[in-house]
């Protein structure tokens, strides 16, 4: 039957490379250049291949015919097309394939059974050469992906350094394929923390691992990132630096990471991520941690020979009526006592620092000495 059918190999060569762009919408376009040639060889080596098969134990591809199959799986990837269109392209050279051979078999007199044989054939074989090319076409894109996420990290390693220039940074964030966003926010949390985070995070985030940390780059995209950052990284003991533009990672890195420092850990499931920006005056207490014990030192020595218990209980005071401008029902309702106790410290209070607490500048140095004394709760 081969013999029979090989002299129709270039008219069906022919026939499927014209009938390529009428039927395949993607390839709606002259079949020239380095694709049609591919395509070319690729349809005149399968159905050579083809024709070699019956009557013997080959596997249904050469290593050449595998090799250009496999191109045009590649080929697809690197055009940025899916598989459809390889597949769609497949599946229509068989059906020109099956009706030339088909009638010229039936000219020949070999019968229907033969036809039916052909036919089951054509399509096993076009089944392999469409595994083929799909395999090397999710090979290539693995490659891909492999590539483009060692780049993020590289981008990324560069950007909590902080020594690099905006071109500089801008040329690796295009190496990277990553389109720089207008705003972006840091993510610091425990390495055993960090399970499924990259499937979880917004497209475009970049995550990178390090000994004890992971580290993630999410932009700030629309009104309910927030919540939605604030879902995904809820019991992961995250924390989370202010959002800024693509030069200011490496200070919202570290702003986290003062941030999670000054606040109890937060190790529960169910326990929030710490947002650096509301916490920002206990990150600036932490920067300078000689001079605000010496502010402490000073502001506080009215209480300074107190019992321990008492002092405790007139600092809360202090600090809550500081917080709620003097106002007794909002700090009776913190301090979770009644508000003739709010009004008999107070007074305690205003026997012992005196005018002071009429002085602006006095209150706000207190504020800041009596916050840097303890980690507050969010």
């Amino acid at each position: 039957m081969s013999e029979r059918l090989r002299p129709l190999t270039p008219d069906l060569v022919d026939a499927i490379i014209q009938a390529v762009p009428q039927l395949v919408p993607a390839y709606a376009r002259p079949i020239e250049g380095d694709f049609g040639r591919g395509l070319r060889m690729g349809v005149a080596a399968a159905l050579e291949r083809f024709l070699e098969l019956p009557g013997t134990s080959l596997p249904a591809l050469s290593d050449q015919s595998r090799q250009l199959v496999a191109g045009l799986g590649r080929g697809e990837f690197r055009q940025g097309r899916s598989m459809d269109s390889l597949l769609g392209a497949y599946r229509m050279g068989a059906r020109v394939t099956f009706r030339e051979m088909s009638r010229r078999s039936m000219e020949a007199g070999l019968g229907s059974a033969v036809v039916v044989d052909l036919g089951e054939s054509i399509m096993a074989y076009i089944d392999e050469l469409s595994a083929v090319s799909a395999e090397a076409y999710a090979f290539a894109q693995s490659e891909r992906a492999g590539a483009v996420d060692r780049r993020r990290a590289e981008l990324l390693e560069l950007l909590l350094l902080g020594e690099s220039d905006e071109t500089v940074l801008r040329q690796a964030a295009s190496l990277a394929d990553w389109a720089v966003p207008a705003q972006l926010a840091v993510v610091t949390l425990p390495l055993e923390r960090a399970q499924g985070l990259r499937q979880r995070l917004t497209p475009g985030a970049i995550v990178i691992e390090r000994e004890t940390d992971a580290v993630a780059l999410v932009p700030e995209r629309g009104p309910a990132w927030r919540a939605d950052l604030h879902r995904t990284l809820t019991g992961r003991s995250a924390a989370i630096g202010p959002a800024g533009e693509l030069e200011q990672v490496a200070e919202s890195l570290r702003l986290a990471v003062l941030a999670a420092s000054m606040l109890p850990p937060r190790e529960g499931d169910d326990e929030p991520p710490v947002w650096a920006d509301e916490h920002l005056i206990e990150v600036v207490l932490a920067a300078e941690p000689s001079a605000i014990g010496e502010l402490a030192r000073r502001r506080l020595a009215p209480l300074a020979g107190l019992p321990r218990n008492q002092r405790q209980k007139l600092e809360e005071t202090l600090l809550a009526w500081l917080r709620h401008w003097g106002q007794r029902t909002p700090i009776a309702d913190e301090l979770g006592i009644h508000a003739q106790t709010v009004g008999y410290r107070v007074l305690q209070l205003r026997e012992l620092f005196g005018d002071d607490l009429k002085d602006p500048k006095v209150r706000f140095e207190l504020e800041l000495a009596l916050r840097s004394g303890r980690k507050v709760p969010a």
